[in-house]
Parts: C-alpha cells; sequence; structure tokens
C-alpha cells in the first residue's frame, strides 16, 4: 500500500472512497464549511442521510453514499464522537473502522479526510494523527479467516493507495509520520498471524522457523537454543515446562546491533515474550471450556518477534534484544508435577505448586538470560493470569514495573501509540505467601492476590529497571468490534516498538 498526503479539497481528490469524519458537537467554523460545500455537491444528501439516521455521529458508527458530485465514488461517514473528547485510541480506531467498513467492497483507493478540528489539537499532534489512522488502517485490514481459508466472503479491501487530506500543514512531516504508522501496523499484523495459528500448526519448533525466516529477510541475528544447550546453560524452568510434550522447547534470542552496542539513551532493551504454543494446563489440567483459545498463549513472543522485525525496518541501526522462550505445556509421563523442585538460570529453586503457572516459569530463565546478554532494561509480555482479564477486561492491559521511572516510560510509551495501561502494585506483604518449605519459592501463592503475586514471582529474576505486561486480557478478542477482527490484536506491540524507538536519534516520523 503506498500512502499519499493530499492538501486539496476533499471534493477534488480521486479514490473509490473518500471517508468523512462526523463528529457529535458542532464543527468548527472551517470544517463546517467543507462540510457544507459537500453536502452541497452531494445535493443535500450528507445532511438528509444525516437527519434520517444513516450517518450517525456516534463513535464507529459508518455509512456509504453515492458521491455523485465528487471527485470519489464514494463517501463514507464516520462517527468519531465529540471532537474535544477524541484522543489517539480514537485515532487509531477511526483508520481500522473506516476499513472493516469497506468489507467486500471493491475499493483500491482510500481517502480520508483529516479536519481541522482533528489535526488542530495538541494531542495527538497532526504528525502522530497522521501516524495512529494510518496504523489504523493497515491493523483493521488483518483478516485471520484467510490464515487457513480461501473460500471466505467480505473481507476488508486490499488497498493500492491510502490517500489522507490535510490542509496547512508540512506534508513532508505527516507523510514521514504515516509510514512509520503503516510500518508498525505491519508489524502488529505479523504478530496477530503467529498467535492466530492453530497449535498443530505452530509448536515451538515451528514458532522458531518463522522467527528465524524473518530474521534473515530483515537481518536480524537470531540464536535458538534447543533442549540439550537449555541444559547446560541451566535453564530448570524453562526446560520443567517443555518436557511433558513431544514437541521440544525453543529459545528463541533475536539481536539487532553487534555485542555490546547501547542505544542513544545507553540502554541495551530487552524484549521477552511469553511463547507457549498450546496451554493445556499440564498436570494441573485446565477445564476444557475455552480451552481451545490457549493457542493464543504464545502472544506474548509472537509479538516481541514481530517487534523485532519492525524496529529493524523503522531504525535499522538500533542496538536490541528479543527473546521469546517456546514451549508446549502438556500432559504426559515426562511432565513436572506438583511438588517439584526445579532450579532456575539465576540459581534460585523453585517449587512447582500448580503447573498451569507456566509462564512465569519460562519467563524467569528468559529474563535472567536476557540481563546475561547484556540488556540493561527489560520489558516482558505475557497472557500470564486469568485475573487481569477479570479486573481489567479486554481493553486495558495490566502491568507491574520497577523502578517506577521505568514503569512510566513504558506506559508513556504506550499512551502515545493509543494503548492502555494500568499499574499494579508490588505488594511485599503477598511475598510470605510464595515462601515455600523446600524450595527458594512456590511458583505460585494462592487465590488471594494472585495477580500481585504473579509480578512479585517475576521481580525474583531481574536485577535491573523491568515492566511486566499481563496481556491475558488485551491479546485477543472472543468477537468482532467495528475495529478489529476476532482472535489476536497484537496487544503491545506499538507499545514496545515506540519505547524502543526513543534510544533511536534519527527515525522516520519521529
Amino acid at each position: 500500500m503506498q500512502i499519499r498526503i493530499a492538501s486539496d479539497q476533499p471534493w477534488s481528490v480521486e479514490a473509490d472512497v473518500l471517508a468523512v469524519p462526523l463528529t457529535l458537537d458542532e464543527p468548527a467554523a472551517g470544517d463546517a464549511e467543507v462540510l457544507a460545500e459537500l453536502d452541497r455537491r452531494l445535493g443535500g444528501g450528507l445532511a438528509a442521510y444525516r437527519e434520517f439516521g444513516e450517518f450517525e455521529a456516534k463513535a464507529h458508527k459508518a455509512g456509504l453514499l453515492r458521491a455523485s458530485g465528487l471527485d470519489a465514488g464514494w463517501l463514507l461517514g464516520v462517527g468519531v464522537g465529540s471532537a474535544a473528547e477524541f484522543d489517539r485510541l480514537a485515532a487509531v480506531r477511526l483508520g481500522a473502522t473506516v476499513i472493516r467498513r469497506l468489507a467486500g467492497r471493491p475499493v483500491r483507493r482510500l481517502a480520508i479526510w483529516l479536519p481541522g478540528s482533528l489535526t488542530g489539537l495538541e494531542d495527538p499532534d497532526p504528525a502522530s494523527l497522521a501516524l495512529l489512522v494510518a496504523r489504523g488502517v493497515v491493523e483493521g485490514g488483518y483478516e485471520p479467516r484467510a490464515l487457513y481459508r480461501e473460500d471466505y466472503d467480505a473481507a476488508p479491501p486490499a488497498l493500492d493507495e491510502l490517500i489522507i487530506i490535510v490542509t496547512g500543514l508540512d506534508s513532508g512531516t505527516v507523510l514521514a509520520a504515516a509510514e512509520r504508522g503503516r510500518v508498525i501496523g505491519e508489524g502488529a499484523r505479523i504478530a496477530r498471524d503467529l498467535a492466530n495459528r492453530a497449535s498443530n500448526d505452530v509448536s515451538p519448533q515451528v514458532l522458531a522457523d518463522a522467527a528465524g525466516d524473518l530474521a534473515r529477510d530483515h537481518g536480524l541475528e537470531i540464536d535458538i537454543i534447543g533442549p540439550d544447550r537449555a541444559a547446560e546453560l541451566g535453564m530448570g524452568l524453562f526446560l520443567a515446562v517443555g518436557r511433558g510434550s513431544d514437541n521440544p522447547p525453543r529459545m528463541v534470542v533475536l539481536r539487532n546491533g553487534p555485542q555490546g552496542s547501547r542505544d542513544a539513551q545507553d540502554r541495551l532493551l530487552a524484549l521477552v515474550g511469553k511463547g507457549v504454543t498450546f496451554d493445556s494446563g499440564g498436570i494441573s489440567l485446565k477445564p476444557a471450556d475455552r480451552m481451545e483459545e490457549m493457542k493464543l498463549d504464545k502472544a506474548g513472543a509472537a509479538t516481541v518477534i514481530a517487534a523485532a522485525v519492525t524496529l529493524r525496518r523503522l531504525a535499522p541501526q538500533l542496538p536490541f534484544l528479543a527473546v521469546a522462550p517456546c514451549v508446549e505445556n502438556m500432559p504426559g509421563p515426562h511432565s513436572a508435577r506438583p511438588g517439584d523442585v526445579v532450579r532456575a538460570l539465576n540459581g534460585k529453586a523453585v517449587e512447582i505448586q500448580n503447573t498451569d503457572a507456566e509462564g512465569r516459569l519460562i519467563l524467569g530463565d528468559a529474563l535472567t538470560y536476557a540481563e546475561q546478554l547484556g540488556a540493561t532494561h527489560l520489558v516482558d509480555l505475557a497472557t500470564l493470569t486469568g485475573a487481569v482479564e477479570r479486573a481489567f477486561g479486554k481493553l486495558v492491559t495490566g502491568g507491574f514495573g520497577t523502578p517506577q521511572g521505568w514503569w512510566e516510560a513504558v506506559a508513556a510509551a504506550g499512551a502515545r501509540q493509543g494503548e492502555r495501561h494500568w499499574q499494579i502494585p508490588l505488594v511485599d506483604d503477598y511475598v510470605p505467601d510464595l515462601e515455600s518449605w523446600y524450595a527458594d519459592f512456590l511458583n505460585t501463592g494462592g487465590a488471594e492476590g494472585s495477580l500481585v503475586k504473579s509480578g512479585l514471582f517475576l521481580r525474583e529474576f531481574v536485577t535491573r529497571p523491568w515492566v511486566h505486561l499481563d496481556i491475558a486480557g488485551t491479546a485477543y478478542l472472543r468477537k468482532a468490534t467495528p475495529w478489529a477482527a476476532r482472535g489476536a490484536t497484537g496487544s503491545a506491540h506499538a507499545t514496545i516498538v515506540e519505547l524502543a524507538l526513543e534510544g533511536s536519534p534519527a527515525v522516520p516520523g519521529a
């Protein structure tokens, strides 16, 4: 898809469809004049449709009108709610809603008018607005049914050209930002493809192979650690989870930049993602209800692998690490059992109380290994707990961080990309609940405060600035929305890319 910035009036832009945002409140004077002229050229159709209720200004409501008086073939009115409340998340959803509303239509050239009432806002600023809308168009065009089906219909159109219409702005700056948004959106689609693929299709080895293919295509250094080498290194937690399956575990390590290099902020950022290709719960077997969703337990690994590709495309010289421990958690004659004591890479002994608390085990060794490779700052992503979804639902990611300044940096990066995060406290009063008779600590500590205890467990494996993002709620949707398909969402991909790019002094659209 090519992106073009147009400073023309929206009625004179040639396109298959012209998308026009509609607000609940009265438009600013300049926007009102544009809307009035559009309506005049449509023979009053825009006003008539709004009066009839076909064009609603409520967020994510959209309707199509034949645009006989415009240079575009059709006009798509898209509600964005109140202009005063329009924010970065709303910008992403605007782009995604537009492309999804056009599903099944033969659209190759799409124009989106960004009115002054939106581009004139300080947050998002005009360049950021173009970035977020372009990203939304790319992410909204994702269709998971394409993975295994050829006969599906009503897919969002594959665009040849996206035209963003703005007036009075530096088109070069806006174009660079929009291109950056396109690349971030394409990375999210890689993450969603990897996460959505079925467990009989993607084993730990297959996920490692996919990472290897991406690394070779984009010039990333890759190291894949199998069971024998993991045992030599002392990755006892990682191996304990993977040994129950016939599909052996793989630790995937992606690196950009020479060893010892750091970014412009003197960081070597490590992105660590949980890659459980299927989670049955192991001996502590999960209930059958919704167990099919456990193919998505690899979403964290899928996201950090995709983020590595995105960063390589946007900032080829930026040093960073991506570590993805990939396992299948299955019951079997060699599975870890409740009561087993295993030794972590950092030397600590862990008593496995519940084999379904496996994500924190593999992350423990992955975080330690990232530090051994020189990481100075860490962010891990994991579909870790059902508790986080019960607390925050599908639209907010919970997380932990230490020190506070590092959490704030991660949360601010997420906010710039329109992703919601909520900090959960690391309450030391719960630490005694993790005490074990036989080991240094347990991998679980009872139902009370279980979400906090998951963060306290992971904290045992880091000595440097660290943030844990629990994406168990936000990693996938159980039903489609006006802005997204059902299935994997690519949650936190944009956040960690934005965070990493802070260390690159010359990023297009930054």
